[in-house]
């Protein structure tokens, strides 16, 4: 029983109304025997992580929020937002787009941040600097999908490998045992918090590289190499974001028994007591080089490493959104897993493509940095390129991998349509080796590091971190392109403005007539007040409106452009979207578990629901959300026909309802970064 407080409630409430009554279990959107990425990774989340969150003195409460606060128990809620992100994630892994790995950070940020809110800028810096200024490098691709990636890879492998879950369980001092439920559960939910915050956030640190490359760009494009006699950037004054205040001493000198004036002395310490001694360093060796980082990026032949900035600019959030005093050891070993996984560990700790290298990492020694690294290098498919020669380089576009037995099998797959670039860099490659392998093999970056016989590639990796227990296997191949799993339409703006459109969307109903008068951060406030599983319907529904626009040959942009911008909807128009927008609410709801029913608006409520909840119309709506069930809703499978047909018999109060609301959403909008609709004719 994956999901206990929706059963927890079903038994209550066939106990009051008979059976066949909601919530029903969510159900398991992968094939019990595929061993694959997608597979692998929700069965983590649908069985592993039960009891996510929960509380265990709060389990029969009403204090958790559903549409409103008080309607459901607390415990409840929190296996519906585990439901929300197993659903997210399933459409990431998808899709792969920037929108869906958009609500992972969200779902994330809300079930162990608080609130997205908090985090909204963190989020959106790494974003606007990619898609603004990356094309500026010779070479960058992607790291915002990539990193929801590398999230999934790292929840499939826990799922599917058991050293590493030992190994995980034994450094956290959970008990090791599969057979022992309570605590396999336990692991994994801690598993799921820390590596979450490890993989997610690990490279929100570009912001602060991509400025040094696009310098050393502007000398590349001459094509002089990056080095001595080039002009670059260093940072100064970095105690600024690297000092430690006073309560965020005394919170260490509580966990650790020693004070730190700075993140960089808490780093060095914590790496040294978990590598020191195998790797034969020093705390002031390590220290040293996190230090100089930042300030002299001389000193490692001229690359400025994001992970420092990732590693200090996430410790700022946490402070900031969690708290100091709820800051943890297990977070300072997210954030030393972050700032070794670049370069730091590769060049001075194992020195891993020199002479006076010493021996991969195990996964016993620092599991989140193991498998950040893993993960980290196994993630190379489906990237966006930004920079010059990034755009033109030949990367996989997509990936299949099999986790059975421990292992892992990796099929990398490239653009069928590069093919006679494959085949011109097999002739060039067998040339060379008849011709007695001398000088360097020829390249095709990353082809020919999965495709040669050094297999560089898998090799590299297993220089960095210890398979033993994990043998890796690589294969590449061709595929043809897939370009509408992204479901791409016209309408552009930074899709961070998702979270403004669902705001708006959420308060259209709220406003009419009044949209001028309301600021923006009440907006938000309400918002914030909705569950996770609400929050997350308007967000999705704010994704779906460029398919909508895209049939009413409509696009909306933050850009000024030389269209008919649309100030409203049409009745015709909304005539187009409506049913479309129902097939969406339809298909969310079977997905989450919704069922088909009025009963909440019929049966009798007991003393006990009138007492709690102090009016009919109140209790009834809660009662709704606890048997998670609408008269709107449909049950199994429909097709879109029956969908649309479904809409068509719908009173037309109920297929009207949304019309002017969606016209002062449209009033709403505005007041986010000038976000507009226009029509193309």
């Amino acid at each position: 029983m994956a999901y206990t407080a929706l059963q927890q409630m079903k038994n209550k409430n066939e106990k009051a109304f008979g059976k066949a009554i909601g919530p029903i279990q969510p159900e398991r959107h992968y094939d019990s025997f595929d061993h694959g990425l997608k597979a692998m990774a929700l069965r983590f989340l649908h069985v592993r992580c039960e009891g996510l969150c929960f509380r265990a003195e709060e389990g029969n409460d009403y204090l958790g929020t559903s549409l409103m606060p008080g309607q459901i128990p607390y415990n409840m809620q929190m296996d519906i937002n585990r439901l929300c992100l197993e659903r997210e994630l399933e459409k990431f892994i998808d899709s792969g787009s920037a929108e869906d790995a958009y609500t992972i950070y969200y779902c994330y940020l809300e079930m162990f941040f608080g609130h997205y809110g908090k985090s909204k800028k963190m989020v959106e810096l790494l974003s606007e600097f990619e898609s603004n200024g990356s094309s500026l490098l010779m070479k960058h691709r992607d790291h915002y999908s990539h990193s929801v990636y590398v999230f999934a890879l790292g929840l499939a492998i826990y799922e599917s490998n058991t050293a590493y879950r030992a190994a995980f369980k034994k450094y956290y001092g959970f008990e090791t045992k599969d057979t022992d439920t309570e605590a396999e559960h336990a692991a994994a939910c801690c598993f799921l918090e820390y590596w979450g915050l490890t993989s997610l956030f690990h490279d929100i640190g570009y912001p602060f590289e991509l400025p040094f490359e696009q310098v050393l760009s502007y000398y590349e494009v001459t094509g002089r190499k990056r080095g001595k006699g080039n002009l670059f950037l260093a940072y100064h004054d970095v105690d600024a974001i690297t000092k430690l205040g006073s309560e965020a001493k005394k919170q260490f000198v509580k966990i650790y028994g020693r004070p730190f004036e700075s993140t960089e002395e808490l780093f060095a310490f914590s790496i040294t007591e978990k590598l020191g001694a195998a790797y034969d360093f020093t705390e002031e060796y390590m220290l040293g080089k996190i230090h100089d980082k930042p300030i002299s990026p001389d000193e490692f032949n001229y690359f400025m490493d994001h992970a420092y900035f990732s590693a200090t600019r996430l410790y700022r959030e946490i402070e900031n959104s969690i708290g100091i005093e709820k800051i943890n050891e297990k977070h300072v070993d997210a954030l030393t897993a972050i700032l070794l996984h670049n370069s730091l560990f590769k060049f001075a700790v194992s020195f891993f493509n020199g002479k006076n290298y010493k021996r991969p990492l195990r996964m016993d020694e620092h599991p989140l940095a193991f498998l950040l690294m893993l993960c980290d290098e196994l993630q190379c498919w489906d990237r966006t390129a930004y920079g010059r020669n990034s755009r033109t380089e030949l990367h996989p576009l997509a990936a299949d991998f099999d986790f059975k037995n421990n292992a892992i099998h990796a099929i990398y797959y490239y653009d069928k349509d590069e093919q006679e670039k494959i085949d011109a860099f097999k002739i060039r490659y067998r040339k060379w080796e008849d011709g007695g392998e001398t000088g360097d093999a020829p390249r095709l970056k990353a082809y020919s590091d999965m495709a040669e016989k050094e297999q560089r590639f898998a090799s590299d990796i297993e220089k960095i971190v210890d398979l033993s227990d994990m043998p890796l296997a690589v294969v590449p191949n061709t595929r043809e392109v897939d370009r509408k799993s992204k479901h791409t339409y016209l309408s552009t703006s930074n899709f961070l403005h998702l979270y403004d459109f669902a705001v708006a969307l959420n308060a259209r109903y709220s406003y009419q007539g009044k949209e001028k008068d309301v600021e923006t951060e009440v907006l938000e406030k309400e918002f914030e007040a909705l569950s996770l599983e609400y929050q997350l319907s308007n967000i999705n529904q704010a994704k779906n409106f460029s398919k909508y626009l895209d049939a009413l040959r409509c696009f909306y942009t933050d850009r000024p452009v030389d269209y008919e911008m649309i100030a409203a909807f049409t009745k015709k128009q909304m005539e187009v979207f409506a049913p479309m927008e129902h097939e969406r609410w339809i298909r969310e709801h079977i997905s989450m578990g919704w069922t088909s029913g009025d009963l909440y608006e019929k049966v009798p409520l007991s003393e006990e629901m009138m007492s709690r909840y102090g009016d009919e119309k109140t209790a009834r709506r809660a009662l709704r959300e606890q048997l998670r069930m609408h008269k709107l809703a449909l049950n199994g499978a429909p097709t879109q026909v029956e969908i649309f047909a479904h809409y068509a018999a719908l009173p037309p109060e109920e297929r009207e309802k949304d019309y002017e609301p969606f016209n002062s959403m449209l009033k709403l909008i505005k007041k986010f970064d000038g976000l507009r609709i226009y029509r193309l004719d």
